[in-house]
């Protein structure tokens, strides 16, 4: 089924004629409009816990180019007696700066005279609005169930689930779009003990679509709890350089780190990426793709259009090695004077836009798993990201994993290694790259902070890939 598309019908024609009203007084006059509602829900040893998601919230945003530079005025007050007093409240507040003090010196760019207009959805199987809290809370009950049942060792299961409905629609002189997505969110987290010992091991799932997410979850959860057992048993790793193979999730990790916040170009524009100087230059090996991808994933990252009314859009990063573009939002490209990718985005309608990734990934290769495995004298199988830090200015990165599965001799030798520490120069990293398997995955559970704030929700992944990084 397609998300509801009829959400702005009763209040469209109100929006539609305040943004002609302002466009007599001033230029490139859009409003963007949300309404956004989800929940989240929780259930584990210590209780259920369900609350609306953290980004449900309905409000608009006018942007438009005044004597004082760019203006936004944001509001959350649809009835038409508010609406009638815009214009003059924005007047008013205009007329509070002069030239001398510009909110900001940046104008919104001409746009093209052509006209675009659609109305588009996502699509789903369940939707979880139209379920119960109770029936939710029942299923993840089930889950909890299936994991405590595995083994004895396991004290624990935190099962998650959380969707959220996203309407917006953009009004300007030459566009009127609209778009109605949905995405679900789901984690299994079960905590495992054994004399001293405690580890946690983290699955997550992610789809763009509904509750039938939950029938996904009910039916994995033997892997998370072998994973979780396994780890009591583990030991730390001995310092050093290794050939690793990085499994989907890890080179997520990789790649959201290293060249997702590495090409951010409002980064580009204050000199805090290394990046810009290495435009057009190889930054990788050859056998190193990598996308931020808006427009054709499945997944919690996509848009139709973003937040400042460009229309989503597929941004090859590095071609075969080669660095071939960055990311950004409207201002980073026009001060840079390079095309737009679509890539500027709001926490919510109250928040500056910002450059921000997508669905971030590496594209797949050629290689099988079995070969990548078989290819390693001595080294680690990678899984299980935990988090991860960059820093652009120098192109330092540093990730955490949680579990490294020893390959001696091209095989698995069943023993394992936690924590484990990725780190290194992010060009030798990549350049490091041999091998990148068939297989492309993709997980959407995380958000991304702008440093510690301004958080909005993407997806990252690839294929697995063969690399020689340092552990410790």
């Amino acid at each position: 089924m397609n998300v509801d598309n009829t959400i702005f019908s009763e209040n469209k024609a109100s929006f539609a004629h305040l943004q002609k009203v302002l466009s007599k007084q001033y230029d490139n006059v859009s409003i963007l409009v949300e309404k956004t509602s989800g929940r989240n829900y929780r259930f584990s040893k210590s209780g259920t816990t369900i609350k609306d998601n953290t980004f449900s919230n309905t409000g608009a945003v006018i942007r438009l180019n005044s004597s004082i530079g760019l203006y936004e005025y944001s509001f959350n007050d649809f009835s038409s007696d508010f609406m009638n007093t815009i214009p003059s409240i924005i007047s008013e507040n205009i007329s509070k700066y002069n030239s001398q003090s510009l909110i900001s010196d940046f104008r919104i760019p001409d746009s093209s005279d052509e006209f675009i207009s659609f109305n588009k959805s996502t699509t789903y199987e369940i939707n979880p609005a139209d379920m119960s809290d109770s029936d939710i809370t029942s299923k993840l009950s089930d889950i909890y169930s299936k994991a405590m049942q595995y083994s004895d060792s396991i004290i624990d299961c935190v099962c998650i689930f959380q969707y959220l409905n996203i309407h917006k629609m953009f009004l300007s002189s030459n566009k009127d779009l609209e778009q109605h997505l949905m995405w679900s969110n789901g984690v299994l987290q079960p905590l495992a003990t054994k004399d001293d010992k405690t580890h946690y091991f983290l699955q997550t799932f992610s789809t763009l679509g509904g509750a039938e997410l939950l029938d996904e979850m009910n039916c994995d959860v033997s892997y998370a709890c072998k994973c979780v057992t396994e780890l009591l048993d583990s030991t730390p790793p001995v310092p050093g350089e290794y050939d690793v193979i990085c499994l989907p999730d890890v080179t997520g990790l990789i790649a959201h780190e290293a060249f997702g916040h590495g090409v951010e170009m409002d980064m580009f524009v204050k000199d805090r990426a290394l990046a810009k100087s290495y435009m057009n230059k190889q930054v990788a090996s050859s056998l190193v793709t990598m996308h931020d991808n808006a427009a054709t994933c499945n997944e919690c990252g996509s848009y139709f259009f973003d937040d400042e009314g460009m229309i989503s859009n597929d941004t090859v990063i590095i071609e075969k090695g080669i660095l071939k573009s960055g990311i950004n939002d409207l201002q980073s490209a026009d001060i840079l004077n390079v095309s737009p990718t679509g890539n500027g985005r709001r926490e919510s309608y109250e928040r500056k836009a910002y450059t921000r990734m997508t669905n971030t990934y590496f594209e797949s290769g050629t290689d099988t798993l079995e070969e990548m495995i078989k290819s390693i004298k001595y080294g680690f199988l990678l899984e299980n990201a935990a988090s991860g830090m960059e820093d652009p200015k120098n192109w330092g990165i540093q990730c955490m994993v949680n579990i490294g599965r020893e390959i001696k001799d091209g095989k698995l030798t069943g023993k394992i290694f936690s924590p484990i520490c990725l780190s290194g120069y992010v060009p030798d990293l990549l350049k490091s790259i041999t091998m990148v398997s068939d297989k492309l995955e993709l997980s959407g559970c995380g958000y991304c902070g702008k440093g510690y704030k301004e958080w909005v929700k993407v997806s990252d992944g690839g294929s697995a890939i063969k690399a020689r990084v340092k552990i410790s």
